[in-house]
């Protein structure tokens, strides 16, 4: 009964979703330009990852604390093109709950991140993973890179995509709060977001992502912020992370950053040669007990 009432969720978005991105909607970026530090990041990132593969490891199937019930429907328009994402939900879901835009790492939306999603809807969310690929989803390190290059050489399209995401998530499927989460590219992109909606988001989550210690950037920002990173990371560098985090403080920012000892790039993911399952697991747990504070879910235990 129940799960045949949360279908009709879906269907009803789904419908609903198609008229919505329809809707013009506003594209101004940030007030900052910072293509050049983007480039930076790809030519760090393509180091980075330069062995690594895209295919999710059995290390990425951990299954999720309650029955879901998911979907790939589109939720945005971009250049004239509708864009699809992986929509996931709890199957005892009543009344809409907080939802998390999760943001694909370079390799795209592939499986090991609607895996991620579903362990998010799992602990009590509603969950859009979106796609700022296009559809396209990398299948090795020369594919990514580009697919990275070409968002950071048009990253309107990208704040597009993530407007009319958050607008999907709080006014199709009525979400009372919303946070962003993403990895590597889309950590970078998780606080892009928070830039976006620095008034609106209730809680930004990055993962190794590109930052910026542009007091310009940062100064409008009222987004609680919480920063997981490996100081051995190569590419998002613990100077940068500090000259971030020292902004944030002067600045009078909500943030806590984590840089986790003997943890290198991409330390959260199964399918790098960086995976480190001790500390992501902790950055895991450390990111369900941020989530619940600001979007207030309370715990099962």
């Amino acid at each position: 009964m129940i799960a045949t009432k949360c279908r009709t969720i879906i269907r009803t978005l789904v419908i609903a979703g198609i008229a919505a991105v329809l809707v013009a909607c506003d594209t101004k970026a940030p007030g900052v330009d910072k293509q050049d530090a983007d480039h930076r990041t790809v030519d760090a990132m393509s180091h980075e990852h330069a062995d690594d593969v895209a295919t999710p490891s059995p290390a990425a199937s951990v299954a999720p604390q309650r029955t879901i019930i998911s979907e790939t429907l589109p939720y945005a328009e971009v250049e004239e093109q509708l864009v699809r994402g992986y929509f996931v939900f709890p199957a005892d879901m009543v009344d809409p709950l907080p939802a998390i835009i999760v943001i694909h790492e370079w390799w795209g939306l592939n499986d090991g991140v609607r895996a991620m999603a579903d362990r998010l809807a799992g602990e009590g969310y509603i969950v859009l993973a979106v796609d700022l690929f296009g559809g396209s989803v990398a299948a090795n390190p020369t594919e990514a890179r580009n697919l990275m290059l070409g968002v950071v050489e048009n990253p309107e399209n990208a704040n597009s995509n993530l407007r009319q995401a958050y607008d999907w998530l709080r006014n199709t499927a009525g979400a009372p709060r919303i946070a962003s989460l993403g990895w590597c590219f889309g950590g970078g992109w998780s606080l892009n977001t928070a830039l976006l909606f620095p008034d609106e988001l209730d809680a930004s989550v990055i993962y190794y992502g590109q930052v910026t210690s542009d007091e310009t950037a940062l100064e409008p920002l009222n987004v609680p912020v919480l920063g997981l990173f490996g100081a051995d990371d190569r590419g998002i560098t613990v100077e940068s992370v500090d000259a971030f985090a020292a902004t944030l403080k002067k600045l009078g920012k909500n943030y806590e950053i984590e840089i986790y000892p003997n943890a290198g790039h991409a330390f959260a993911n199964p399918t790098g040669n960086n995976y480190n399952p001790t500390v992501a697991e902790s950055a895991w747990q450390r990111t369900l007990g941020f989530l619940r504070l600001h979007l207030a879910i309370e715990s099962d235990g």
